[in-house]
């Protein structure tokens, strides 16, 4: 288990680290919980695990972001790893910068919702525009809760997208 002082430590790793990609990063939130294993393709199986939730402020988001988030992914991964090492310690690293992940998450949540009606209304499938893997889980996880439609991943590597089936 995370203690407190394993989060200071894991902000201190983590401002040294945006220092380093001289890319100052201020108002470092940190914080920790336990998840069962639904985030399916991050390791996780179906055990719970502990997450250490990261919430930076930056000056310049765009450049730590990149498109579609696609920087971001990245630098997360980077930060786990050194993490994982540093703290001798596995737990999954959620990174956030400027609120980023929180407002795309909403906007893909009342996305999938509104296709979701689209399909059920005309009564055929809809498509979406290829997706990361942590965008297509939340689409899944926020439709499998209705019973009126299907979800499925189709596709290979960054052609990889959703569609919605109706019942």
């Amino acid at each position: 288990m995370i203690e407190e002082c394993d989060i200071k430590k894991i902000k201190e790793v983590t401002e040294e680290f945006f220092l380093k990609m001289t890319m100052p990063a201020s108002n470092i939130e940190a914080s920790s919980s336990f998840i069962k294993g639904e985030l399916g393709g991050q390791g996780l199986g179906r055990e719970s695990k502990e997450i250490v939730e990261l919430d930076i402020k930056s000056e310049e988001p765009q450049i730590l972001i990149g498109q579609g988030g696609q920087t971001l992914f990245e630098i997360q991964r980077l930060l786990r790893i050194i993490l994982n090492k540093k703290m001798n310690d596995v737990f999954y690293l959620n990174l956030d910068i400027n609120g980023y992940k929180k407002k795309k998450t909403e906007y893909l949540r009342n996305f999938a919702k509104d296709m979701a009606n689209e399909a059920v209304l005309e009564k055929k499938e809809k498509s979406f525009s290829p997706m990361m893997a942590y965008e297509r889980r939340i689409v899944h996880l926020e439709l499998s809760k209705r019973t009126d439609v299907l979800t499925e991943s189709r596709g290979e590597g960054p052609n990889r997208h959703i569609v919605i089936k109706p019942k």
